[in-house]
């Protein structure tokens, strides 16, 4: 078994850490992912925004509402300016709203990018360690970790100096998407560069994280890499039993995977929507918002277009249960349904502000105009 992944005060063991992603990783998703978990490792809330979170957004409040099962509670934040990065910490560390603070330096869209924010932010050092420096300094005994890419793209790599700069500010954990902005979630993340950089910063737990679609994958990466654990994002859409092929993996069980049929998935599928209305309080709103996850539950299955088309527009449990109870639930786990899902577009144009790329250490401009009012990405 891998030695244990220490986050200020929390030991995570196994090391599987669960992917902040925009829409997702909500409170009924992480409720999932634990339980089928066992409560091991580490379930970080979607992306929220400083400036929001600061003024108090109603949206936001929710978003940080975490289940009184969920320890240590995790919040990934997200901000440019300094100012407010600090003051959203030292709010969260003051009121007691999160255990553990993830920074957001690896989002690739545009619309965080062209702020100079998310994967975009580490190109300018200087303000990458001032938000740093903010961030260790507000948080007081509560640990910072950030997650961030390899650089904007091939020509503008940034994953080592940010990584010093990291050390150097205090920061107890990275973890690195093997992937450049441009990237986006195509082609092959390097983990190559997950493992340079765990030679570079020897000092603090480095995860890695890109193209974990099975248990087997995230064991494979910690024997090639030398990290010190795994973050998981699109591998676990529509599988959030992935948590315990995970655990069962990391504690040598590999011979305990799961491969539900498609009965036990429609189970999980019901649930899920059945805590997505429970948490915004309106059980048709939360079939409506589990409307994304269909696909990715039924990948693989024997389900016709027609059903599928269906399924995806159900608005209330019943229709959901009673469309699902017309498959054949009797169906085994099916072949290749363990591999890539989610999105997986490349090669996009980064959308930076105005001569970003001129010079890695001036950050002038960038302030608190800059900041996103909302949060979940």
């Amino acid at each position: 078994m891998p030695t244990p992944l220490q986050i200020g005060e929390h030991t995570v063991q196994p090391p599987v850490v669960l992917a902040p992603m925009a829409g997702i990783t909500n409170a009924p998703f992480r409720t999932l992912c634990r339980e089928f978990s066992g409560g091991k490792g580490l379930f970080v809330s979607e992306m929220i925004t400083t400036r929001a979170l600061v003024e108090r957004n109603e949206k936001t409040m929710q978003l940080i509402q975490f289940d009184a099962s969920e320890k240590p509670r995790s919040i990934q934040l997200y901000g440019v300016d300094p100012a407010t990065v600090g003051k959203a910490v030292r709010m969260i560390a003051e009121e007691d709203l999160a255990d553990h603070i993830d920074l957001n330096f690896g989002c690739p869209v545009p619309k965080v990018t062209r702020k100079g924010g998310g994967s975009a932010l580490p190109y300018k050092r200087n303000l990458l360690r001032a938000i740093l420096r903010e961030a260790v300094s507000g948080a007081g005994d509560l640990p910072v970790t950030m997650k961030m890419r390899k650089g904007i793209d091939d020509d503008h790599l940034t994953y080592l100096d940010a990584g010093r700069i990291a050390v150097e500010e205090g920061v107890t954990a990275i973890a690195l998407h093997g992937r450049t902005t441009a990237q986006h979630y195509g082609g092959t993340a390097d983990w190559d560069a997950i493992a340079r950089l765990k030679e570079h910063v020897p000092e603090i737990p480095v995860l890695g994280n890109g193209d974990i679609w099975s248990a087997e994958d995230a064991l494979r990466m910690v024997e090639q890499t030398g990290c010190d654990g795994v973050v998981v994002g699109r591998g676990c859409l529509g599988r959030p039993w992935l948590f315990a092929d995970l655990v069962a993996a990391f504690e040598g069980r590999t011979d305990e995977l799961m491969r539900p049929t498609l009965r036990e998935v429609a189970d999980v599928m019901v649930r899920h929507a059945t805590l997505l209305g429970e948490w915004i309080g309106d059980p048709s709103r939360g079939v409506i918002d589990f409307r994304k996850h269909v696909a990715w539950y039924l990948k693989g299955f024997a389900v016709g277009s027609e059903m599928r088309k269906r399924l995806a527009v159900t608005s209330s449990l019943e229709e959901l249960r009673a469309g699902l109870d017309e498959l054949d639930l009797d169906q085994p786990w099916p072949a290749g349904a363990d591999g890539p899902r989610g999105r997986t577009s490349g090669n996009n144009r980064v959308v930076l502000p105005d001569g970003w790329l001129k010079d890695p250490y001036d950050c002038a401009g960038v302030g608190e105009d800059a900041e996103l009012d909302t949060s979940g990405g």
